[in-house]
């Protein structure tokens, strides 16, 4: 189980973000970052991570468009 735990183990720094929300929604986020911060941190890294994993499926899609539009021919017949 060690080597389980060391590979969900990462290395982390502190970030200083500046964002613009509703005022309901920014008064939520501060009242989160003050009383559990890291519930906080694992919804930006789950938001980031969404954004990379859709980056880059949509760029492989770019770069290989005759294989996806064999695909949906396929799905059709």
């Amino acid at each position: 189980m060690v080597s389980g735990e060391a590979s969900r183990t990462r290395e982390t720094c502190s970030v200083q973000l500046t964002v613009r929300l509703p005022r309901d929604i920014a008064l939520q986020a501060e009242e989160v970052q003050r009383t559990d911060s890291e519930f906080l941190s694992r919804v930006i890294l789950y938001g980031l991570t969404r954004r990379s994993i859709y980056r880059h499926l949509r760029q492989q899609s770019r770069e290989e468009p005759g294989e996806t539009e064999g695909q949906a021919a396929q799905l059709v017949t």
